[in-house]
């Protein structure tokens, strides 16, 4: 059973500025040379028992998926193959792991998980450190597990998911137009 999308040209990607770019891969050979296209990352929304009690989840992009690893838990990331609608391997969401932030003021941003804060009858919250050892917080719910440890696994946008003050931004700029001239 193939799964891959219709266009396979085609990948989308979150930046920084709270946007989606859209990345150009190539040609339907391309899918087999660009390894992000093979597989996708699918956030753990819901576990539960369905009929005879098989074990099924649900995911952010409203997949349900039977028989599933009992180490899988609620926000964990799958990774899916593409090509055969099977999962082939997991991340579990914990402290030291990169994630992306998915929603909010802090949408876009790259960075490894600190800790987590459960607050009984309200939200928990996320502390997160960038590259630039910035420190942020976030609800759970705008929390994307995208790698383990340190190495991603999909390709990062333009940026590594570290938003640049106006002054950086401006300084970057000048710093880019002296050197071409």
């Amino acid at each position: 059973m193939n799964l891959a999308p219709k266009y396979h040209d085609i990948l989308e990607t979150l930046t920084t500025k709270m946007a989606w770019i859209i990345q150009r891969v190539g040609g339907q050979r391309c899918l087999s040379a660009y390894p992000a296209a093979k597989y996708k990352l699918r956030k753990i929304r819901k576990i539960f028992v369905g009929t005879k009690g098989i074990p099924h989840l649900v995911t952010h992009d409203a997949w349900t998926i039977c028989y599933l690893d009992p180490l899988i838990k609620v926000n964990d990331t799958i990774q899916i193959n593409m090509e055969m609608g099977k999962i082939t391997d997991f991340i579990k969401f914990d402290t030291g792991n990169l994630c992306m932030v998915t929603d909010g003021a802090n949408l876009g941003y790259i960075g490894v998980i600190i800790n987590r804060e459960r607050n009984p009858g309200s939200f928990d919250v996320v502390h997160v450190k960038d590259a630039n050892n910035n420190s942020f917080a976030t609800q759970l719910s705008n929390i994307f597990v995208i790698g383990k440890g340190n190495k991603p696994w999909i390709s990062l946008p333009q940026g590594e998911g570290i938003r640049l003050t106006i002054a950086e931004e401006r300084d970057k700029r000048k710093a880019t137009k002296q050197s071409s001239g």
